[in-house]
Parts: structure tokens; sequence; C-alpha cells
């Protein structure tokens, strides 16, 4: 009688065993399955969604075969690491093991996005406010010479204001390598003036090897009392750093005589010194321009035609370069 009890228990034992056995080995199937994924394709899960709600719209979107055994393998796999939120690339017939390695390691789709030299803060506001694959609100420009140029990597869906504190941080970061014992040597008192003078050089010319050079030359107006005369100064004046886009120049048009007359804080033909912020954002290169700027006599200079500058130590050579300029302009 007891060997009949016994027997039968271990039968009984044996089939919940071997069902057991024969679910998990199903479940393992499946999750090693390749889906029917035909092609490479790209997930989105935004912040928030549960391991359930993945599951399911993995399954509905045809990436995973079945949303069960990946909701189970996902509590068992990696000691429960979590799911990440963001926009992941998932190759063609992959099985759930893939998915989810590549879900919970964060292996998102990385994107970039550009912000050349010499923008101003709304310039680069409007950049980012076109890039509709970054989400939320703008609600303040932040202050003009505090973003660095640069490119900036993100992942679908990430903040826009995220990407903002990124390019303020890395300026903040850059400013902070930069021993201020050469400020001994200019006459400049503080790194906030130099990011404002470093912002007019990257302004007035496009040629990194002239950085230097430019730079130069407004330390000798400086130190020589003599008002800065440049008229990116007089633009940011009149526009705030809202430059027009159309080809025709951040006014929209020339620059005038009148213009020149506007006595805003920035113009700097009418007011010596710096202007009270910087005009834009200057980059790695043009700040150390200015912290390193060349050695020279040269107190003016003007556009030569190539893309580069003429410069002059007299007003009588600077008259010179100013009329080959004219006609070079007339011609054209």
């Amino acid at each position: 009688m007891l060997m009949k009890f016994l027997l039968g228990f271990f039968s009984a034992t044996f089939l919940v065993v071997l069902g057991v056995a024969l679910a998990i080995g199903g479940l393992v199937a499946v999750f090693m399955m390749p889906s029917s994924l035909q092609e490479a394709t790209s997930v989105q899960i935004t912040r928030g969604m549960g391991t359930q709600q993945i599951g399911r719209m993995l399954e509905d979107e045809d990436v995973i075969i079945s949303q069960y055994p990946f909701i189970v393998g996902a509590k068992l796999k990696n000691a429960g690491k979590p799911l990440q939120a963001g926009e992941f690339a998932i190759p063609a017939q992959a099985n759930m093991a893939q998915v989810l390695d590549i879900i919970q390691n964060g292996q998102t789709i990385q994107r970039k996005i550009t912000i050349p030299e010499g923008r101003t803060a709304w310039e680069v506001v409007e950049l980012l406010k076109a890039d509709d694959l970054l989400t939320g609100e703008i609600s303040d420009i932040p202050p003009e010479g505090s973003l660095m140029p640069d490119t900036y990597f993100y992942s679908k869906g990430d903040i826009r204001t995220d990407i903002i504190s990124q390019m303020q941080q890395a300026m903040s970061a850059y400013l902070a390598t930069k021993n201020e014992d050469l400020l001994s040597k200019l006459p400049l008192d503080t790194m906030e003036e130099v990011v404002i003078l470093a912002s007019i050089v990257e302004k007035e010319t496009a040629v990194p090897t002239e950085y230097a050079k430019v730079a130069g030359v407004f330390i000798n107006r400086l130190k020589k009392g003599m008002p800065l005369q440049t008229d990116p100064t007089v633009i940011y004046g009149i526009t705030n750093g809202e430059h027009a886009s159309n080809g025709l120049g951040p006014l929209d048009r020339r620059l005038l005589t009148k213009d020149l007359q506007a006595d805003t804080p920035y113009n700097t033909y009418t007011r010596a010194g710096l202007p009270p912020t910087p005009i834009a954002n200057p980059g790695r290169a043009a700040i150390d321009a200015v912290l390193n700027p060349a050695q020279h006599d040269y107190i003016y200079f003007v556009a030569d035609g190539t893309g580069g500058h003429a410069f002059g130590k007299t007003l009588a050579e600077h008259n010179r370069n100013v009329a080959k300029w004219r006609k070079i302009r007339a011609n054209h």
C-alpha cells in the first residue's frame, strides 16, 4: 500500500516537474526564436512605459513573436535589469533575447545636432525648435555667450532644454580650463569680457587662421582707448540677435550709415570699450585667440575680397585698403 502511494506521489511530482520543464523549455524556445521582422526597424519607448506596455507594443509592431515570453524574460534576464526609454534600432529577425539586451542596455539610436560658431542664442534656440525629434518648449532665450558651439548627440524624444544645459555646461567647463593669469597681459578683467571679445572676433571673420590677428587689432584698440568700431555689435544692438536668414544679411539689408549712429548699448562706434554682453556664442578657437592674441601694430582691418581681411597700421594705409575693397565690391 505504502509502495503504491510512493509510486503515485513520485509519478505525480515527476509529471508536474516535467510539465514545468516543458513549459520553461517552450518559453525559452520562443524566446530564442527569430522574429518575423523582415527589415531592420526602430522602436520608441517613452519614459514611464511599463514592461507589459512595452511587450504589447513590441508585439503589435511585429518586433517580437509574443509579449508573454518577453515579459517573463524581462523579469528574469540580467537580474531584472530595467528597460530603458529611448529610440532603439532593432535588426531584422532579431529574437527576444537580442531585443531585450538592446533595450536593457540602453543602446539608443544616437542622433546629432551641430551648432556652428558665432550663432546668437536666439538662432541656437531656433535650430533646436526646428528639430522635430526633440521635445519640450524653450520658454527663455539663454544668456548670450553661454552656449558652446559644437556637435551634440541625443536620442529621439530628448528635451530641448536638456541640450541647452549640455551646451552651457560645455562652455563653463571650457572656460574653467583657461588660465586666468593670461588676463594680466590683456586690457580685460574677467573671463566674461574674454567671451564678449571672442564673440566679436567670431562675427568679424570666418577665417580661423585670422582669429588671433583680428583679436590683436581689438586688443590694440582697447589699449589705446580707441572705440572698437565693429559693425557686428551695431547689428546686434538693432536685432538683439534675432537675425534674418534669407541671404540678405542679418538685417535683411545692408548696414547703413544711419545705423552706425543708432546709440544702443552695443554700438561700438558711439561708445568706447566692450559692449555689455557677448553678441554671439564664440567657439573654442575664438576664445583661445583672445587669450593669446597675435602681437602686432595693426589697428585697422577691412575685407579684402577673398574672404579674409587686409590689415593696416595707420589710417592712411587703412583708407587705401578700404578703397581697394570698395572697388572690388563695385565690380561684383
